[in-house]
């Protein structure tokens, strides 16, 4: 079976072109393909398919083997492989994903794909529907007790969950201890990506972010959009902003007439490979 890896600002998954291949068990597939050691490496895989409505659709399963409803880094990915392997001449499109379609735009220079816009949806701001298990129409600033420390944290679903909280310098956390204890914590029902946002200006953010299933990660492309939002609801930020993450930058805008948040960067290959099973 033939893959592409390829990275967005280094969240780095195998894309498999299932117009070409099939894949029986990507469960399976994605805890094999995606150990350090005696896999490929990666943060998941992902299948490029034949869209229902659209031209094309992806499912994304992390590195645990669970499966993603979106994620925008992977979006971006996709943009660049459909239109640099010939699949696509078309710079704008529909994608379809586990939480709905999503307008891709494609930035083309000398018939290379240098960055991609995603149209990532309205923000779901209620509680039930991220969901965490809270009262009242949106979770904004709510105190958490964790570790022996105070959090605040507020929630958002870019169509999947996201808790947000800000802290002073991120880079000093200990995730792998930290991380698991949000992502598991029992007002999340179907578990939590946690982004741990430092405040630089009105328009740049700093992120770290532990992602459900796959731990920390170098970029989310999601969550970068769901800090934006609560750094927006917070009184921190502008709509518009700078988020640097650890693989790179993102450019995020929360659009306050369409009520839509669109992120723009970059996407890289990394090389083709074959997998034997």
């Amino acid at each position: 079976m033939r893959f592409t890896k390829m990275h967005g600002i280094g969240n780095d998954y195998l894309f498999i072109n299932c117009f070409d291949e099939y894949v029986s068990d990507p469960s399976r597939l994605a805890l094999q393909m995606c150990r350090e050691h005696t896999g490929v490496g990666a943060d998941g895989i992902v299948l490029i398919e034949p869209g229902e409505s659209s031209p094309f659709a992806m499912r994304i399963f992390n590195r645990d083997g669970s499966e993603a409803e979106m994620c925008g880094n992977a979006v971006r990915c996709i943009g660049k492989y459909v239109y640099e392997r010939g699949l696509t001449k078309e710079t704008e499109f529909t994608l379809g994903t586990k939480s709905g379609l999503r307008d891709v735009k494609l930035h083309v220079m000398d018939d290379k794909v240098v960055e991609v816009t995603v149209d990532m949806g309205t923000p779901e701001l209620k509680p039930e529907k991220i969901p965490v298990l809270l009262p009242g129409e949106t979770v904004l600033r709510h105190r958490l007790q964790l570790m022996g420390q105070m959090w605040f944290i507020t929630c958002v679903s870019m169509g999947n969950p996201h808790c947000v909280t800000f802290v002073r310098d991120p880079e000093v956390l200990d995730l792998p201890a930290i991380g698991p204890m949000f992502e598991h914590h029992p007002l999340f029902p179907r578990r939590a990506n946690v982004e741990f946002v430092r405040v630089i200006s009105r328009n740049i953010l700093q992120m770290r972010v532990w992602e459900r299933g796959s731990g920390e990660t170098l970029a989310c492309g999601t969550g970068a959009c769901a800090a934006l939002v609560a750094a927006v609801l917070c009184g921190h930020s502008d709509r518009t902003v700078q988020m640097k993450l650890a693989g790179g930058n993102l450019t995020i805008n929360w659009n306050a007439e369409d009520n839509h948040v669109y992120q723009t960067g970059p996407a890289a290959f990394v090389f083709d490979g074959e997998w034997n099973e």
